[in-house]
């Protein structure tokens, strides 16, 4: 009988050192797949984007420019840039909070079309893009007007707010290159 419980114990060691050595061994092929990933869009090239504010109240233009660089051949489906609000709620029950994105407007400027882009090329845009107007009869039937005709604020534990971002893309055959910078849009808290 002691013989057996001997064994049980050692097996149970086992399980449990193999089971520390597969997690082990997923979170490090996780971590070289992010890090690959990474290493492979770093030597495609580079998108830096500058945005010389970052507020800006709706209807007002959102204007920027942006540095392309690559290092490598690309074939490009189109380069654009974006303008991106997102709804965020956050729920809390008991300790846990859930967060959930909505994208709720994209306003998109097409730079470039299908082009195939030389390695080592260095090439700088400008774009021009709007931020909603809260003006006209169309904006309160909008995803964007609901958002904000709900108020934006706590309800029954809920945290919901807007978040903006400029985004520029490289979409490309392969890794696509990207940039984005959040902004403030000064919208109406009710409407």
């Amino acid at each position: 009988m002691l013989y057996n419980l001997y064994f049980v114990e050692r097996g149970n060691k086992m399980l449990a050192n193999l089971a520390g050595l597969v997690i082990g061994g997923v979170i490090v092929i996780v971590v070289v797949l992010v890090a690959g990933y990474y290493i492979l869009r770093y030597m495609r090239g580079s998108l830096k984007m500058v945005l010389p504010m970052n507020g800006f109240d709706p209807g007002e233009k959102v204007a920027g420019s942006f540095e392309l660089k690559t290092r490598k051949i690309i074939e490009a489906r189109r380069l654009y840039a974006a303008l991106v609000g997102e709804e965020v709620t956050k729920e809390r029950r008991g300790d846990k909070t859930r967060s959930r994105r909505r994208e709720i407007y994209r306003d998109e400027q097409t730079i470039e079309e299908t082009r195939t882009f030389a390695a080592g090329e260095t090439l700088e845009y400008s774009f021009e893009l709007t931020a909603p107007s809260v003006d006209g009869p169309d904006f309160l039937d909008s995803a964007l007007g609901q958002a904000l005709k709900t108020g934006m604020s706590l309800l029954s534990g809920r945290r919901r707010y807007l978040r903006w971002k400029v985004q520029v893309r490289l979409d490309a055959k392969g890794i696509d290159l990207s940039s984005s910078k959040r902004i403030t849009l000064n919208m109406p808290q009710a409407v």
